[in-house]
């Protein structure tokens, strides 16, 4: 990686009143317990990779795996497989898998006593039509099962996501241009990128399930042309990536550029979202390996050059010059009279001019749609103004 420019020492103004607004990492940050909060990425590695280490995977007959209610804890079930010599109590999650591949409500049988559950449980398994099924179990002072899956399941492990991450960042606390990031001020709308990594502050999570890890590179911010008082329109990179080796969720990265975030973990001004998601299929490791990890190498490495380029050439590309253009150029984008009305208003407060680059369109169809109260609504509106951004690459 080449040598990373001097970052600044002191907080910048953004301007937030441009691009998207995200709240994925703000619902991880509301949802996390202090046990899931990690303050570096080895610390988070670490973690990971030892109940990686103590785990086991196993592919038995689905026929073979026997349900006993514990004769000490008639609330609890326990599974005697071949190949464990101990039996194995499932966790909640791995209760709703096992419930769900026989075909049974795991509520229900969470409401059942033990021992009607189990014999419920036991004949979905005898009567399962699949044959086999995959366990996974981790010892850890009593044997715990973490996951039921199809025989073909390809688990990444949570520790293979965030080693990837490592590569390129470090411990994710500033020791490379890749961290936890900063905090927005609201009263003065200065960015401060300097701010120490505490429980309140990390973006890096994993619970019994999952990891979620979220990293900015805002020390050292791109100017990508001007505000309309002359200002320069600061961003900086930004990346979140998430994935659960016991199978809840996908493997997933997102890379975009943003202008800030707040104490709750907004992300604000967003432009040039990407995402890319790996299913925990047959091939899934090897996917991971050729696609998601390299792309993430190339979005660290690579130049803004691109990017800044694209937005100037939205700037300087006059679209409209007459209300009547202006008017044209929305409706024939499928915008009602309405909408086309709001965006017009939106980009004459906020530029001081009515719109008449593709940017100034862009920015006002975002604006709009950040407006919409329904998720589907607002996302297939910003998807418009992405296509439009596109356009002028």
């Amino acid at each position: 990686m080449a040598s990373a420019p001097r970052a600044v020492e002191a907080p910048y103004k953004v301007d937030i009143s441009r691009g998207r607004n995200i709240g994925r990492v703000s619902s991880e940050w509301f949802s996390r317990p202090a046990d899931e909060r990690f303050l570096s990425l080895s610390a988070l590695y670490q973690s990971v990779r030892q109940r990686a280490y103590r785990a086991t995977t196993r592919i038995v007959e689905s026929k073979a795996v026997r349900v006993e209610a514990r004769s000490d804890n008639t609330e609890r079930l326990t599974l005697l497989v071949p190949g464990s010599d101990a039996p194995i109590a499932p966790t909640n999650w791995s209760f709703g898998q096992l419930s769900s591949l026989v075909g049974a409500p795991a509520s229900y049988l969470r409401s059942l006593p033990a021992a009607l559950a189990g014999i419920n449980l036991q004949h979905g398994l005898l009567a399962h039509r699949a044959e086999q099924v995959k366990l996974l179990s981790t010892d850890d002072g009593r044997t715990e099962l973490r996951a039921v899956t199809g025989p073909d399941y390809g688990r990444i492990w949570d520790h293979e996501l965030v080693g990837a991450v490592m590569k390129i960042a470090g411990d994710g606390t500033g020791d490379t241009r890749w961290k936890v990031p900063g905090v927005l001020d609201w009263g003065s709308m200065l960015y401060n990128p300097h701010v120490d990594v505490s429980e309140e502050t990390t973006t890096l999570y994993a619970s019994d399930r999952d990891v979620f890890l979220f990293l900015v590179d805002d020390t050292h911010p791109i100017e990508a042309g001007k505000l309309a008082n002359g200002e320069p329109d600061l961003f900086f990179r930004g990346f979140y990536c998430w994935n659960s080796e016991v199978g809840s969720k996908a493997l997933g990265i997102a890379t975009f550029y943003l202008r800030a975030v707040c104490m709750n973990r907004n992300l604000w001004g967003v432009e040039n979202f990407e995402e890319i998601s790996i299913r925990h299929s047959k091939l899934a490791a090897n996917r991971f390996a050729h696609q998601a990890a390299p792309a993430l190498e190339r979005f660290a490495d690579s130049s803004p050059r691109t990017f800044i380029d694209g937005i100037a050439t939205a700037r300087a590309r006059i679209v409209a010059r007459s209300d009547e253009d202006r008017e044209t150029f929305l409706r024939t984008r499928g915008f009602s009279k309405a909408e086309t009305g709001k965006i017009i208003a939106t980009v004459l407060a906020e530029e001081g001019h009515p719109p008449a680059s593709l940017f100034d369109f862009v920015q006002g169809i975002t604006a709009h749609a950040r407006g919409r109260a329904q998720q589907d609504q607002r996302l297939e509106v910003e998807g418009r103004a992405r296509r439009l951004l596109e356009k002028a690459h």
